[in-house]
């Protein structure tokens, strides 16, 4: 994603600790603007309400585990926007003390999600995997301690952020581990319906009659509109209502689009929309 030009002017929030990934995805795109770490997402969604940050980066999947737990039952009821999607490549680095070895380390602190990325690392090396509620605090945790046994597995800039050393880079399974970010604004910011390749983000739920979803996705099949991604979850405690998260290429404007979305209304009890974006030139890449 390349900034877009008259965005608000201010911060943009993250959620984790000072040099965790999301904060090197606003680096990555927003190399001019002051990153805010935030404890959690509803703490990130509510900096940028209540105008501490002008933006949000929020991690969404990741191309080796899956999507984020909870992003989608949040990203409805944020009060947000999607105004853009950003593809960070995920490379992780095993950093300890200086001082430290590879032969003398015994464990390895990380966020559950970097450690099952990097699986089949640490079993070869006969590593002790140690959860922690993020990278970039398990980064901060191993220099505070200074224990030349104990590392961290996090990213380039948490080793510049915590004064650590890289003891081995890229030790992640998957070369093209990758996370998908998206960016969130108080304001809806959809672009032209001609200006490019775009995707639009929402959230639905069926009614509660047979063949309801295979009915509400008719449309987008009859209309040629690709739907990129579509997920549910439940959102009672009776399991019996499911929510779906959907991606589909092209904007409401459009014909096509706009058909299968009036289609997709019909058999629906609710449909929202979260976002009319530029698609992210990485969506193009095949290798």
């Amino acid at each position: 994603m390349q900034e877009p030009e008259a965005l608000p002017g201010g911060p943009i929030a993250f959620q984790g600790a000072p040099g965790a990934y999301s904060d090197l995805a606003c680096r990555t795109v927003f190399a001019d603007r002051e990153t805010l770490p935030c404890v959690s997402f509803e703490e990130t969604f509510a900096a940028v309400l209540d105008s501490r940050a002008a933006l949000a980066m929020i991690p969404i999947e990741n191309s080796s585990a899956g999507r984020v737990a909870d992003i989608h039952h949040l990203l409805p009821e944020s009060g947000l926007h999607i105004i853009g999607e950003h593809f960070q490549r995920i490379r992780h680095q095993l950093l300890a003390p200086k001082g430290a070895t590879l032969e003398g380390l015994s464990l390895v602190r990380s966020h559950e999600q970097a450690l099952s990325q990097c699986r089949k690392f640490l079993l070869d090396r006969k590593l002790r995997p140690v959860v922690h509620a993020d990278t970039a605090g398990a980064a901060a945790e191993v220099a505070s301690l200074g224990d030349p046994t104990q590392a961290a597995i996090a990213s380039s800039l948490a080793a510049e952020t915590y004064g650590l050393e890289t003891l081995l880079p890229d030790v992640q399974d998957s070369e093209h581990n990758t996370t998908r970010f998206i960016v969130m604004a108080r304001e809806p910011r959809d672009p032209e319906p001609g200006a490019g390749p775009a995707i639009t983000s929402f959230v639905f739920r069926v009614r509660s009659v047979p063949a309801s979803l295979y009915k509400a996705l008719g449309g987008f099949a009859t209309n040629g509109v690709n739907i990129t991604k579509l997920e549910s979850y439940i959102i009672d405690d009776a399991f019996t209502a499911a929510q779906f998260y959907a991606d589909i290429e092209g904007h409401p404007e459009q014909r096509p689009v706009r058909l299968a979305l009036e289609e997709l209304g019909f058999f629906s009890r609710e449909v929202k929309i979260l976002g009319v974006y530029p698609a992210s030139s990485f969506r193009g890449q095949t290798d």
